[in-house]
């Protein structure tokens, strides 16, 4: 008997082994990740893992190759708005360009959502490009509002690359103070 498209694949939580399965050549495909070794990525999975599950990566990997698809992550804020609630934020989110088509950014997606109802969310955000539009609003995601970014240290070649620092601003009358008095902020 044949196996369903579903059941060549399997969506789990990312496991240390991973690394040996493509996991951070299929994150090379989303945005820069340089090389990393066994050692950093040991130690970086050891800090995520205490997180339990305030923090998740899923995965999915191909059933037969055990090669890892598709990720994304899901970490959980907890806020003092809406009787101290909780809101998840999806990130990371890629599908190796071999594989795209199958449904598997959804099941990553659904994955993650349903973490972070388990979790208590009273809802779930994620930022995307206007190009991945369309494919989060068929997982159920409305546009809400605008993203505001400060590039700390953009290393992506597709990061925003004008230099900004708050502190001109902090003293102008135009930038972001209190009209010209002295601001606490420094």
């Amino acid at each position: 008997m044949q196996k369903s498209e579903e059941q060549k694949y399997r969506v789990r939580k990312l496991e240390i082994s991973d690394k040996g399965k493509g996991f951070i050549e299929l994150l090379q495909q989303l945005s820069v990740c340089d090389s990393v070794s066994d050692k950093e990525f040991e130690e970086r999975f050891g800090e995520l893992s205490d997180l339990g599950d305030e923090h998740v990566i899923c995965v999915i990997e191909e059933e037969g190759s055990g090669k890892i698809i598709a990720t994304g992550s899901v970490f959980i804020e907890k806020k003092f708005l809406r009787n101290c609630g909780k809101v998840g934020h999806i990130e990371d989110v890629v599908v190796d360009s071999s594989a795209r088509g199958k449904h598997l950014g959804k099941r990553i997606i659904n994955f993650l959502t349903e973490h972070a109802r388990s979790m208590g969310c009273y809802k779930v955000i994620l930022d995307c490009s206007v190009d991945n539009k369309p494919f989060y609003e068929k997982c159920g995601f409305h546009h809400k509002s605008l993203q505001m970014a400060i590039p700390i240290n953009p290393i992506d070649e597709n990061a925003e690359s004008i230099p900004f620092s708050p502190r001109p601003y902090l003293k102008s009358k135009e930038g972001c103070t209190d009209g010209g008095k002295e601001s606490a902020v420094v």
